[in-house]
C-alpha cells in the first residue's frame, strides 16, 4: 500500500458526526511531542499537513485526514504533558475515552513511542487501556534517526519489555529520513484488511 492522496477533513472538540464517517479508521496515540504529526506527513508525503510544533501539547483536538479516499486517520490529542493543568488533562482524557467507546470503524491504533527513553507511566496506561478495551495496536517507535544502529537495539528492548509486545513487532521510524515508513504502510494495510 501507498498513500496517494491524503487531506484534513476536520477538528472535533467531542467525537461525533463528520463528513464520511462510517469509514475504516486507523488512529494514532501518543504522548505530547513524541512526533504524531511528523509521522502523519512523513507517511502521506505532505509538508503541513498535520501542524507540526516545537511545543508539546500542541494538539487538542481529534483531527481527521482522508486518505487514499479509503480510510480515515485519526489523530488523538497527546497525552502527559506537564504543564497542563488537571482540569485540561480531564477534558482531553474524556475526548479520548469518549472516542474508543464510539469508534466502531477503529481497526487499529498507531501507538507512538520516542524511541530514546522507555515509556511513561501514561504509554503503559494507554497500551493497558487498548488490551482492555481489545484494541488492536502497532507500537511505533518515533525519533529513530536520532540513535545509531547499535543503539536503537538497546533502545527497543526496553521498550519491548515495558510494552510488553516483541522486538520485531516494534517499528522504528524516523519522519526525517523516511525509515521505517514501508513496514508501517503494510502494517496500517493488515489492520484495515482484518
Amino acid at each position: 500500500m501507498d498513500i496517494t492522496s491524503a487531506r484534513f477533513i476536520t477538528s472535533l472538540a467531542e467525537y461525533g458526526g463528520f463528513p464520511g464517517r462510517g469509514l475504516k479508521q486507523i488512529a494514532v496515540a501518543g504522548k505530547s511531542n513524541v512526533g504524531k504529526s511528523s509521522l502523519i506527513n512523513s507517511l502521506c508525503r505532505q509538508k503541513a499537513l498535520a501542524k507540526t510544533s516545537g511545543t508539546p501539547g500542541k494538539t487538542r483536538l481529534i483531527n481527521v485526514f482522508l486518505l487514499n479516499e479509503a480510510f480515515h486517520l485519526i489523530d488523538l490529542p497527546g497525552y502527559g504533558y506537564a504543564k497542563v493543568d488537571k482540569k485540561e488533562k480531564a477534558v482531553w482524557g474524556k475526548r479520548m475515552g469518549d472516542y474508543f467507546e464510539q469508534a466502531q470503524e477503529l481497526k487499529a491504533v498507531l501507538q507512538l513511542v520516542d524511541i530514546r527513553h522507555e515509556p511513561t507511566a501514561d504509554d503503559l496506561t494507554m497500551v493497558s487501556y487498548l488490551r482492555q478495551m481489545g484494541i488492536p495496536f502497532i507500537t511505533v517507535a518515533t525519533k529513530a534517526d536520532k540513535l545509531s544502529r547499535a543503539q536503537r537495539h538497546r533502545h527497543i528492548l526496553p521498550i519491548s519489555f515495558s510494552l510488553q509486545v516483541q522486538p520485531p513487532d516494534i517499528i522504528a521510524y524516523s519522519s526525517q529520513t523516511g525509515e521505517g515508513r514501508q513496514a508501517l504502510l503494510n502494517a496500517i494495510e493488515a489492520a484495515l484488511q482484518s
